[in-house]
Order: C-alpha cells, then structure tokens, then sequence
C-alpha cells in the first residue's frame, strides 16, 4: 500500500484549525483554544475530545483532518480504530460471564482452554539462534491473571525477546501457540495478549462468536450502534486515516476500500467519541444502561475498578519496536489494575485525575479515563503512530488538566 508523506511545514498548514463545534452540553472554550493550538503547532494531524458524566457527553469537538491529503474535517462523528480500548469492553463481556456464574475470576484457564495446561515461561534465550529453553511455570494461569495483564503473556513490541524470537522482515516467524510465558502468572505486571485469550474464552462458554456477543450483550443494550470489527462499506468514508512516522516525516496511509479486522477480544473494534462515551457512562452509572436496566450489577461494576495484582504495580513497557510504541504508560511504579483497566494509585493531584481511577488506550493513541470519585470520564482520540509519542501524552495531559479546571469553575 502507497503512503502519502508530508512535510512537517506542509502538515501544519494543512492541519489549520478546523473546529467543530461541540455536540452536546456546555461550551469549554480553555479546551478548545488549547487542543486547537495543540494541533496547530505540532505534528497531530487531528484529534477528537470528549468529556462524559453520568448523564452522557458534556462536551465534545473536533480539530484539524481526518483525512490530510485529501483535506478532509476531522468531526465529532469520524470512526477511529480503537484498538486496545477494545480489551474493557471484552473485560466486561468476561465479568457479565462471572456474573451468570458461567465462569470464577479464579479459575484456571486449562478448565475451559486446555491447551494452556502446564504452561511453560521463558528460562533462557539465545538470540544468535533464536532458540529458547522454558521451565514450568509455578502455578496455572487464572481468568483473573488475564483479565489484569499479569498472566505472563507480553506482545513482542514491549518485549526484546519476543522481538528477537519473532524476527523482522524475511527473517519473520510465527510465535509459538501457546506463546511461552515472559514469567510466572501472578508475579509481574505484562502488557500482552491476555485479553485476546479472554475473548477466546468467551466464545467458548457462551458458544457464540465475540462479535455477536459484545452485539447482543453490550452495544445493542447500550445503542452502541457505531462501533464494530468490520466498518460498513457506507460508512468507511468517516473513518481516520492512520499516520506513521517514515524517514522523519509524517506519512499518511490512505484507507482502503474496505475496513476490517480479525474478531479479537485484544483489539480490532472501530468506534466514535459518542459510541465509547456510552460504555464510559455505562462505568460511571454502576453497571446501569441509560433505559435503567443493569447490565452488570453494581458490585460487579466497582469490582471491575478495584485493585486485584496485590502488591504487584503496572511497570514500565521496553520500547522493543520504537516504531510502533515508545515506553508507556504513564502510572508505571504507582498505579495497579483492576479488571481490564489501570487504576490510578498515590495520591490526589489537583488537575489530574483521582485515585481510583479506570483508564486504558489504544495503540494509534487514542485514550480515555473514567473518574468516579469525580463523576467524570475523558477520552482523546488520535490516529497515528508510536503509541505514547511524547506529544500525544502531552496533549492528553493538557486536555485532562483543563477538564479538572473546568469542574471546578
């Protein structure tokens, strides 16, 4: 597939401002003026802002294109590939699976997968070779250890191992299946695929795809009706290009005729800022869709957002691939996790989030927090590459002081 590449100074003066105006509720001009800038002055092709309550969107805007070369507004409606925000929404669909006692957090895996009986961790590697010697884990991999990223399992872009296993270019090869564990379930905090073996465990027990599943039991309930694996032929004309730097320049890849990923309980969804504000109010309202009826209980819903690693803290993830991520995430050494978000761990910080707080992101940098001590939940949506650039965290942490300045107005 061809690129498209840009000069930065061509990029600034496409991406001229271009807002449109919010969809819902109040006016936050500081926001405005301060993601307009945002994408004025830097490399950020286009963004997407939201602010959600319990009651549904506050506040939402759009700056700069969706679509670059052919000079396309970015709008509050564009379709954004969410990627790993995909994993609390499977995280969800396993916790409604507790909750019809189908299944128990603690659980071993091998009773409904058996193939992840007596997993194996990495002992030794050899790079020269890529050959490898494992030993047996010391205990079972547990629907818990999936749900909160610490069964072991990492994606080769944060692990230099994986990397170097997998290789580059002609020398690739396919992982193992089961992929041998970076350490022993339980012990360390691993940004991995454990939400894809999640959504594998919900088609089992349910005996239905993932897709039709998260349809019948969360989007349809909750008029999620923009958001899928599979973008409708109609509709692909709103779906956001995805920029990657190339050579030190922006290069913009047009979309396909088609949009589509593989069904995965770690990524593949497509959604808008409205359709994922509903699952963030759905969190901020205890489990309860706007018609009143829960689709998960209250217990259930703040269970989601405790701390179920113990002691054990989110760590910093190795920038093994720096194309496609640079180290993340933020919290790291502070926060914990719950069920399938991080939560913010320390102390109050005036124009940050609260303790206690639920967040996680996407790989094309799209982000978003749930704060419920606060009522509040945001979510920035961008689409280009490597997740957590410096100046897409910048601009999230911008956007979120300037949301906590305007509670307090």
């Amino acid at each position: 597939m061809k690129h498209r590449t840009l000069s930065l100074g061509l990029a600034a003066a496409l991406l001229a401002l271009q807002t449109l105006a919010a969809s819902a509720g109040e006016a936050y001009p500081q926001i405005d003026e301060y993601l307009a800038a945002r994408v004025r002055d830097t490399h950020i092709p286009g963004v997407v802002a939201a602010v959600v309550d319990h009651k549904g969107i506050r506040y939402t805007a759009a700056f700069g294109k969706q679509d670059v070369a052919r000079n396309i507004a970015m709008r509050p409606d564009t379709i954004f590939r969410i990627a790993s925000m995909t994993k609390p929404i499977t995280s969800l669909a396993v916790v409604m699976l507790v909750e019809d006692k189908k299944l128990d957090l603690d659980d071993p895996l091998e009773k409904y997968l058996p193939e992840y009986a007596n997993p194996q961790v990495i002992d030794t590697f050899f790079p020269a070779d890529r050959s490898f010697t494992t030993r047996p884990a010391s205990r079972s991999i547990t629907v818990r250890h999936l749900l909160t990223n610490t069964s072991g399992l990492g994606y080769p872009f944060v692990s230099l191992t994986l990397t170097q296993l997998q290789g580059e270019g002609a020398t690739a090869r396919p992982l193992p299946e089961p992929l041998p564990l970076l350490h022993d379930p339980g012990a360390v905090w691993t940004y991995g695929p454990s939400t894809r073996v999640l959504g594998r465990l919900v088609e089992k027990i349910s005996g239905k795809t993932l897709d039709a599943f998260l349809r019948e039991r969360i989007f349809a309930p909750l008029a999620m009706n923009e958001t899928w694996f599979a973008v409708p032929a109609p509709l692909v004309g709103r779906v956001a290009t995805v920029h990657r730097w190339v050579d030190g320049r922006l290069a913009e890849t047009p979309n396909p005729e088609q949009i589509t990923s593989p069904v995965a309980g770690d990524g593949g969804l497509h959604s808008t800022a409205a359709d994922y504000a509903k699952f963030i109010q759905l969190i901020l309202n205890h489990g309860k869709a706007p018609d009143g009826h829960h689709l998960i209980s209250t217990h259930a819903a703040r269970l989601m957002g405790r701390v179920h690693t113990g002691s054990v803290r989110v760590q910093l993830q190795q920038a093994a691939a720096p194309n496609v991520s640079a180290v993340f995430p933020l919290g790291a050494g502070r926060d914990s996790y719950g069920l399938g978000f991080q939560v913010t761990g320390g102390q109050a910080v005036a124009g940050q989030r609260s303790p206690g707080s639920m967040a996680w992101a996407g790989i094309f940098n799209t982000q978003f927090w749930i704060d419920p001590e606060k009522g509040v939940g945001g979510m920035l949506l961008m689409q280009y590459l490597p997740f957590y650039d410096r100046t897409a965290i910048e601009t999230l942490q911008g956007f979120e002081q300037r949301v906590y300045q305007s509670l307090s107005r």
